[in-house]
């Protein structure tokens, strides 16, 4: 006989409630042993533990310094372009038709070049981002995980896909102290950028 999805979720539920009273009731309300959070599921708030870490913060920085490079490169090449039209420009009277429309042609083709190399570059840097969360998340496992065994728990979840949980399982401080204290910036997660 199947059992459908919502009466085995209902009963889950109903299981880890009974499990979780008698410790619910032992252990100081339930909130903490030894200042670790007592409870079968926890939450954990992957892009605070990003964003808080140590790790996250350098990479940001480092994000943040490759993006102000770009905004300069391109100011520079913009003011490079405008000037290259201008004399492109004032050359049309004096150049013969077909040699003119060989330089705007040209022109046109560096523009448009130009324009994907620093496409590329700032998506390089978005990338960049993404796969730093990643790396991060990877690494913090065996955080998570230690934390879940002193916890008593059998699940650590993304916060964002809770419904709804009291703020006491949410393990997020904890693991930025803790991934903080393992990794720091995080070099040995994702090398710093020369």
């Amino acid at each position: 006989m199947l059992v459908s999805f919502r009466t085995w979720t209902g009963a889950l539920f109903g299981a880890l409630l009974c499990i979780s009273h008698p410790v619910h009731a032992q252990q100081d309300g339930g909130l903490s042993n030894v200042g670790v959070v007592q409870s079968l599921i926890l939450t954990v708030a992957p892009e605070a533990l990003y964003a808080q870490s140590d790790f996250g913060q350098r990479i940001a920085r480092e994000i943040e310094a490759e993006s102000v490079e770009i905004a300069s490169e391109n100011r520079r090449i913009e003011a490079e372009l405008t000037q290259e039209e201008r004399d492109l420009t004032e050359l049309r009277d004096t150049l013969a038709a077909a040699v003119f429309r060989t330089r705007a042609e040209a022109f046109d083709e560096k523009v448009q070049r130009l324009r994907r190399e620093q496409d590329e570059k700032a998506r390089a840097v978005g990338q960049r981002s993404e796969e730093a969360r990643r790396a991060l998340l990877t690494a913090a496992q065996p955080v998570l995980f230690q934390l879940m065994v002193e916890s008593g728990a059998v699940a650590v979840l993304d916060r964002r896909v809770v419904l709804l949980s009291v703020d006491s399982v949410d393990i997020t401080e904890q693991a930025i102290l803790r991934v903080n204290a393992e990794f720091g910036d995080g070099a040995e997660i994702l090398p710093p950028r020369p």
